[in-house]
């Protein structure tokens, strides 16, 4: 049995577009076209309107005699409780009803027929040509955005990260090419990251603490190129890596304006850079100062230096002549609470130490040293009782060759 032909005819008469039809010169193309589109689109919504309407008389013809069908069945089970002739006046009442429901179905039915008729003769068009058999929309979201990690989550990512890539951010530190910072960056797209940027701005820092002022120039423009980047994914809300072509491609083509702006950065940067080096050397010094101090603190934790520099005039040439009669002679001289005052500061800085046999040497900044009776209140009464004329007790006779050497504060000068 040969397969029955395709109908081609349905195809003969479409109206694929407003504007194929040749117009004449004297009318407005424009206007014509628009006329004859309202048109099809009036058409359209008269014929979409009649199957509605079509569509709700025939279901609520088909709802009514179903409702009478209803009560003809209830009126038929409770007919014992009701009189004869008022069940058949009330079925006959129904029955004419549900006759003329069902006449009223058929007519909207050969009115759907016709309609439907009337639709396949519709010429198609541009709307009507196809239809969706189903559609999806599907928005696309921005992953949200993870959570600002924590100054110790920060110190972590930058130490894993310096573990891993330390060679190659020095090597990229070392380009003077944009070809070959961009081939690089290419090759290496894990480089393209803040931890990356805070590394060189680091060894920019290191760098010109050890003076290596060229070095550090040529370090400071590669890490303002990678700043450059990373603020340009930022504008643009991209991910870092797709933004190293766009960058290098406007630097190389860039007119003068951007690349002043770049340079004014770069400048700026290394001052900055000299700043926060000399801020370190300068906070270095410091600390050196310091442990020194504290090595030559005395046992009273003062420092011998700045205890000597407070000193009065005459005390200091004391010890700079390392002249002990004249020490002694200036501490009588002093007015008691000032005298009492600088030798426990002297004691406490270890500029005046007890004599102890053993004890070791005292070390180059200590300097007097005095028998181990002896302190500031003994100094005292001995100058006290040297003014009145009496002799001191404490004070024991001493048949060494050094008589004529004054007794009590003795003075070891290394």
């Amino acid at each position: 049995m040969m397969a029955r032909p395709l109908d081609y005819s349905r195809w003969d008469h479409i109206e694929v577009s407003d504007d194929e039809d040749e117009t004449h010169p004297n009318v407005d193309t424009q206007s014509l076209f628009r006329w004859r589109h309202q048109a099809r689109v009036e058409r359209m919504e008269e014929q979409k309107k009649e199957r509605q309407d079509l569509e709700r008389g025939s279901v609520d013809t088909k709802r009514k005699l179903e409702e009478a069908r209803k009560k003809l069945e209830d009126l038929s089970a409770c007919a014992e409780a009701e009189t004869k002739e008022e069940v058949e006046a009330q079925v006959l009442k129904l029955q004419m009803e549900m006759s003329e429901l069902q006449k009223q179905e058929k007519e909207w039915k050969q009115k759907e027929e016709e309609l439907t008729k009337k639709e396949k003769l519709t010429p198609w068009n541009v709307d009507t040509l196809s239809k969706d058999k189903w559609e999806k929309t599907v928005i696309n979201k921005k992953p949200a955005k993870k959570a600002d990690p924590t100054e110790d989550e920060k110190e972590e990512m930058q130490r894993t990260f310096v573990e891993k890539n330390e060679k190659l951010c020095k090597k990229f530190g070392m380009f003077k090419k944009y070809d070959d910072s961009m081939q690089f960056l290419g090759d290496h797209p894990e480089l393209v990251c803040d931890e990356c940027a805070n590394y060189l701005a680091i060894w920019c820092i290191n760098l010109q603490v050890e003076e290596k002022t060229a070095l550090m120039e040529q370090v400071a423009h590669q890490t303002i190129i990678m700043q450059y980047i990373l603020e340009l994914a930022k504008s643009l809300d991209a991910d870092p890596r797709a933004c190293v072509k766009p960058f290098f491609s406007r630097i190389k083509t860039a007119d003068k304006q951007y690349t002043d702006a770049f340079t004014d950065e770069l400048e700026s940067f290394k001052v900055r850079v000299r700043g926060r080096a000399e801020a370190r050397i300068e906070r270095a010094m410091k600390e050196a100062e310091e442990e020194e101090r504290q090595k030559r603190l005395g046992p009273g934790g003062l420092d011998p230096v700045e205890v000597f520099e407070s000193l009065p005039q005459v005390l200091k040439d004391c010890f700079e002549k390392q002249d002990i009669p004249m020490l002694q002679k200036a501490i009588t001289e002093l007015p008691e609470e000032d005298a009492r005052h600088h030798i426990d500061r002297c004691i406490k800085a270890g500029l005046w130490v007890p004599q102890d046999t053993t004890t070791p040497p005292p070390t180059e900044h200590r300097f007097p040293t005095k028998a181990p009776d002896e302190n500031a209140d003994t100094v005292l009464r001995r100058r006290k009782a040297t003014e009145d004329g009496e002799p001191d007790s404490d004070q024991e006779e001493d048949d060494s060759p050094e008589d004529d050497k004054p007794e009590g504060w003795q003075c070891r000068i290394q």
